[in-house]
């Protein structure tokens, strides 16, 4: 089934005060001026340095990973990513009458592999269940997800951060995941509030969810953003999900309490839908200090679903959640338990298209990221925190093991090319390395040049400077057209040190005076005035002499 346009309901005002309730007006009229204001309250440093260390804050996060797969979770309909509103909408996806769900063996098997790589049990027998709730972009008026038995539970997650001054030291943590459940996604709902309408776009309708539920194991935004940067290159690692944030295949629920040592938990708070990150840790951190700051002003904190506005830099109030919904969980009656098998269990002769073995999936395993790392730490002796950058950018560290194929140069001056001065070039440009105009193989010639010794490394920068250009011309070439190849001719050198010598005369008495420290001024002007072609090492070796 497809529709050309975008559906309207017709009762959207109703619609939205049900379910966002009466906070959705107030968020839209007062409560950006409030918020803004409690926002640069709560940054003065007085809250941070004086009060946090005698709260301790309460973290754990709901994350809705899409599913990598062609087809929707129980129908047919293709899945893509912006595609024309409602030209992705089966009959099933429609909530017409009469149609049946089928399970997208796909989706189970994504399921499966992530549970085995984040470590949990997986349930031989799962069980599907309805969740009711009343919304317009759910057609049919509930959710078919797994409350009662989901897929997976009980599992861990270890990640790592950098601290310190310079990032230098790596921080690891553990977070107890609860449990993995399938689930539709939703529709979505566009409000156009100028026009008073709100359009309903079915695409995403009954699109394939993991939702990975974590313990509160946290205390910090900078720990769950961390949680949630390993969690993604994981499923990434393994198909399971692109886990693009930027186009909603993965958004993360925080839930945020914060307390007194030694007391009880709070009253925690729930923030919604965060697609990036950096705003998950922002999100966290404001709402641990906005927190702290109500309950030692002898104020409550609510029970409540909140928002981010990264523009303010503040989480606002959405609803409460004082009057627990009832969702009516109830068994889905058109879906079967969801039976899986290992070696131990699974019947002779089956048919492999008709069963799900465990055991093949986990034999089937990639690398995961931890292992990927310690591996580039190994084999390279890289620096521990140069392996997660390598790692985090999506294709980098494919394009740093090319460049060390085809080139001797020390992998950790190679890390320090890459992550330095064409990490510097493709943010500045906002491009990822995939869209580099540099490949491997131009950059490995050139650090062959520099590496042998017929170029400077400032000369180097120049030639990566034109090479990024992108005309398509060599290291070599460009050497070769610049003049930028280095001077070995040791007369050149001494006379070029001498004109050097002979215009800077006040450094030259400080030298002979003792202060070797100005030598290191003649050695810039000889570089100046040779546009880097002089070798520093041979430079200072022909300055001493004539100095001496």
């Amino acid at each position: 089934m497809a529709a050309p346009m975008l559906r309207r309901c017709p009762n959207w005002l109703r619609i939205r005060k049900l379910c966002l309730g009466k906070a959705a007006e107030l968020h839209s009229r007062a409560a950006p001026v409030a918020a803004s204001a409690l926002c640069r309250k709560a940054k003065e440093p007085a809250l941070k340095k004086s009060r946090d260390a005698s709260w301790a804050a309460v973290v754990g996060l709901e994350i809705h990973a899409q599913i990598c797969s062609n087809s929707k979770l129980f129908s047919r309909s293709q899945v893509q990513f912006a595609a024309p509103p409602n030209s992705l909408v089966s009959f099933f996806d429609a909530s017409l009458p009469g149609t049946l769900p089928v399970l997208n063996r796909r989706c189970v098997e994504a399921a499966i592999v992530t549970g085995l790589a984040l470590n949990c049990t997986i349930n031989k027998k799962s069980l599907f269940d309805r969740k009711h709730y009343f919304y317009a972009d759910l057609p049919a008026g509930y959710q078919i997800t797994q409350q009662r038995l989901p897929i997976a539970v009980n599992g861990t997650l270890s990640y790592s951060f950098c601290v310190g001054k310079n990032q230098s030291e790596v921080i690891t943590r553990t977070v107890r995941i609860k449990q993995i459940q399938l689930e539709q996604d939703s529709g979505k709902s566009l409000h156009d509030d100028l026009r008073n309408q709100t359009l309903i776009d079915l695409n995403r309708a009954g699109v394939g969810l993991m939702e990975v539920v974590m313990e509160p194991d946290m205390c910090c935004g900078e720990e769950a953003a961390a949680a949630v940067r390993e969690l993604q290159l994981i499923l990434q690692t393994l198909g399971s999900s692109q886990a693009n944030m930027a186009e909603g295949q993965l958004r993360v629920d925080a839930n945020v309490s914060v307390h007194r040592p030694g007391q009880p938990y709070g009253v925690r708070t729930e923030v919604k839908n965060i697609n990036s990150a950096r705003f998950l840790a922002k999100a966290i951190d404001y709402e641990i200090r906005r927190q702290i700051e109500e309950l030692e002003n002898g104020g409550t904190v609510l029970n409540e679903t909140r928002t981010f506005d990264f523009k303010l830099g503040c989480t606002i109030a959405m609803r409460d959640k004082e009057g627990k919904q009832d969702y009516r969980f109830m068994p889905e009656p058109n879906l079967p338990p969801l039976i899986l098998h290992d070696a131990t269990s699974l019947p002779a002769h089956a048919n492999p298209q008709q069963v799900v073995d465990i055991d093949q999936l986990r034999e089937n395993l990639p690398d995961l990221p931890s292992a990927k790392r310690a591996k580039l730490v190994e084999r390279y002796g890289i620096q521990p925190q140069h392996s997660f950058t390598l790692l985090n950018e999506d294709g980098l560290m494919e394009f740093f093991e090319t460049v060390m194929k085809a080139t001797e140069m020390n992998p950790r001056k190679v890390v320090g090319w890459i992550l330095t001065d064409m990490l510097g070039y493709l943010k500045k440009h906002n491009l990822t390395i995939k869209e580099s105009p540099i490949s491997p193989s131009l950059l490995a010639e050139l650090l062959n040049l520099l590496g042998s010794g017929r170029i400077s490394s400032p000369a180097a920068k120049q030639v990566l400077e034109e090479m990024w250009k992108g005309e398509g011309k060599t290291p070599a070439l460009i050497v070769k057209e610049k003049e930028l190849e280095l001077i070995r001719d040791r007369n050149e050198l001494e006379h070029i040190c001498q004109a050097v010598m002979g215009d800077h005369q006040n450094e030259v008495a400080e030298i002979k005076k003792g202060n070797q420290k100005v030598l290191n001024r003649l050695i810039g002007q000889v570089q100046k005035k040779t546009r880097g072609r002089a070798d520093p090492a041979l430079v200072k070796e022909i300055l001493e002499k004539l100095l001496s």
